[in-house]
């Protein structure tokens, strides 16, 4: 149920004959809740400010013998009729539509089951999974449940580039420094350890990059020491990945690896090469795009070997020829954009004509500067967990000095995931993260902390008062005060925020709605009574906290955050 939604319709059933209603929200309670800005076209066709229509507006609805059921009054400002909704009738609609729907509530159908394919969480074998990855997952996760809530049936896949130049840096380091074979970690995080300083020692000896090239032809002809040495290590970076998604709760319908694309791209590439799309150019392949202002896209090397456009072109056609997709997404970081251009022009030029998008996000940085897995200056994952993981565990220790320390360790590991994951939804896909790690642990502050802690103080309230939510039933004429219904009228938009946050592919916008909530719950707490209420009070203030828990839940499933009932 979308309460919201429904008043509008509503609304604009009453809405002067030739009027446009435009809906917001006034920006302080007591200008009303809901408002309908009135315009009317003029000769030209243009919208007009239409004071008139929203006095004829206000006295439409004022004649309706259903007014009194939805309305306490109609203030007029200007061509605004802000309408102040009726309290009884907002608390038992909210009351009754979180208590049917539950952990769906706010879902909807607008996707129709339309079949959409997502594509994220693209790492490189043989290369360390750090925290910029990790703004990748937590993107493409939470934009996936997104869509599932928006009614689309998403299909989540992953594109591993287990084939690339990176592939044969590190392979040719590992031979050179027999160090990293002996290191006490997980081979998977080594080998991403190892490509770090294979890079930095190309950097300072350049002349070794012949050495490199000779390693990546013999991966590429898939025969010889260096391919065995590649398909065993492949092994361990896979198995790394995967320990990885399971602790982030990711899971994946298909993951497709370039190794597996490569062979069959380079027969579009042939093809292409007869049809003109792509030509030859000082004995590499390139497609020419500049007629559409995209430049010269390189597709194979001089020496034959393949870049990243030959296995895209097969992977592309494969999503949609295996999976019957309507349209193919792609969460890939904003350096990419010219590339996803490029590669959805080629596309096009080959008669592919189904949607294509590039969902791309900024960088995560670190408050000294940039990261870079060549550079060696990156947290890792498995740092950057352990890192949230101990101060948590400190704090969690203190809170709680009568729990076990398994249950201490759960909790804060817990906690620390969904810390790393809310720091990297928080801000809009198109912003620079500065990840600051003392910021992101703040129990008072925008943080996965505030919210999760806020959560399970609404969970210990309703424990404490050993509450069946409709056991007696709650009253919903007892929720009187102005912050009841601050809360109520915030639950009641969680649908629209649902709605507008897939529309937009933005993950943010939940986030931010979460953090109101729980700061308008927050107040409440602390200034009102809940246990200490008359019964038939106390009865229907526990029903509406837990309405605020239930939303506050829904939104975490959302984000992919962890749900604890404790912290």
């Amino acid at each position: 149920m979308d309460f919201f939604e429904d008043l509008k319709k509503k609304i604009r059933r009453s809405a002067p004959v030739g009027a446009e209603l435009e809906f917001s929200y006034p920006p302080r309670p007591e200008l009303g809740d809901l408002s309908a800005a009135c315009f009317r076209l003029d000769e030209n066709g243009r919208r007009q400010p239409a004071p008139a229509a929203a006095r004829d507006l206000s006295a439409t609805l004022a004649a309706d013998k259903n007014f009194k059921k939805y309305f306490d009054e109609v203030k007029i400002y200007g061509l605004y009729a802000n309408l102040v909704i009726k309290p009884l009738y907002l608390a038992e609609k909210i009351i009754r539509a979180v208590k049917k729907e539950k952990n769906i509530y706010a879902h909807n159908a607008l996707g129709r089951g339309e079949k959409v394919m997502l594509e994220y969480a693209n790492a490189n074998t043989h290369k360390e999974y750090h925290v910029g990855h990790l703004r990748n997952i937590a993107y493409g996760d939470a934009v996936g449940r997104l869509l599932t809530a928006n009614g689309y049936k998403v299909i989540p896949v992953s594109y591993i580039n287990d084939f690339g130049i990176h592939t044969a840096k590190t392979l040719w380091y590992w031979q050179k420094e027999p160090a990293f074979k002996d290191g006490p970690e997980d081979r998977g995080y080594l080998l991403g350890k190892c490509y770090a300083a294979a890079s930095q020692e190309l950097a300072r000896e350049p002349e070794y990059k012949e050495a490199v090239a000779a390693v990546m032809k013999e991966i590429e002809k898939r025969h010889g020491d260096n391919y065995e040495l590649w398909r065993e290590t492949r092994i361990w970076s896979l198995k790394y990945f995967a320990r990885v998604y399971q602790e982030l709760g990711v899971k994946f319908k298909h993951i497709f690896y370039e190794s597996e694309m490569i062979a069959l791209g380079a027969r579009i590439v042939k093809d292409l090469l007869k049809r003109g799309i792509f030509k030859k150019s000082q004995g590499a392949v390139v497609a020419d795009l500049d007629d559409f202002g995209l430049g010269v896209l390189p597709i194979l090397r001089s020496d034959g070997t393949a870049l990243y456009p030959v296995a895209d072109l097969e992977l592309a056609k494969e999503k949609f020829e295996k999976y019957h997709v309507s349209q193919s997404l792609y969460v890939v970081d904003v350096r990419q954009s010219l590339y996803f251009k490029q590669l959805f022009k080629i596309l096009t030029l080959m008669g592919h004509n189904k949607p294509l998008k590039h969902l791309a996000y900024d960088f995560v940085t670190l408050p000294a500067g940039m990261m870079s897995s060549r550079a060696g200056n990156v947290i890792t994952y498995e740092e950057l967990k352990d890192k949230v993981w101990q101060k948590l565990k400190t704090e969690t220790k203190k809170r709680h000095p009568d729990w076990t320390a398994s249950r201490v360790e759960l909790v804060a590991k817990d906690l620390a995931l969904s810390t790393i994951k809310f720091e990297m939804l928080k801000v809009n896909a198109d912003k620079i993260i500065t990840f600051n790690l003392e910021e992101a642990l703040r129990f008072d502050g925008y943080t996965a902390c505030y919210l999760l802690y806020s959560y399970a103080r609404l969970r210990s309230i309703v424990r404490k008062a050993g509450f069946n939510l409709f056991r007696p039933r709650p009253v919903p004429k007892e929720l009187r005060q102005d912050q009841e219904k601050r809360l109520l009228i915030k639950i009641a938009k969680y649908p629209e925020i649902i709605r507008s946050a897939g529309r937009n592919y933005n993950p943010s916008e939940v986030a931010k709605y979460l953090f109101e909530l729980a700061q308008v719950f927050n107040d409440y707490y602390h200034e009102t009574p809940i246990l200490k209420a008359p019964p038939k009070v106390k009865a229907a203030r526990l029903a509406l906290i837990k309405m605020v828990a239930q939303t506050l839940k829904n939104g975490f499933n959302i984000l992919g955050l962890k749900i604890l009932e404790e912290i």
